[in-house]
């Protein structure tokens, strides 16, 4: 009987083990919510994205955007976001500003 416990102890542990590891491996999801009327274009140092007006992008399985964040609005403005930006924000386009606001917010 000690020996079956000993197996099963040793099966959970390795179980609840590998398992931790693969969640903290996988990179969380990025998003950016555009809240104005226009389109933008998104480059976040590694990726160029166009994000409808009213509209949003998630970067599944993404992680923390490599370092600055560089908002293009249609009529020529620029804003850029320090980086690096992390799953636990997203960033928030507005006319003309940017707000990075904690990834909670966009959950009903």
């Amino acid at each position: 009987m000690g020996r079956r416990l000993w197996l099963v102890t040793g099966g959970l542990i390795t179980v609840a083990l590998a398992a931790t590891l693969i969640a903290h491996k996988i990179p969380g999801d990025l998003t950016i919510r555009n809240e104005s009327p226009t389109d933008v274009t998104v480059l976040t140092g590694d990726q160029k994205l166009t994000v409808s007006g009213w509209g949003g992008v998630v970067m599944h399985h993404y992680g923390c955007t490599p370092g600055d964040v560089t908002v293009k609005f249609t009529s020529g403005q620029v804003v850029v976001v320090p980086g690096p930006v992390c799953p636990e924000q997203q960033i928030v386009v507005y006319d003309g500003k940017i707000d990075l606001q904690p990834a909670s917010a966009n959950v009903p």
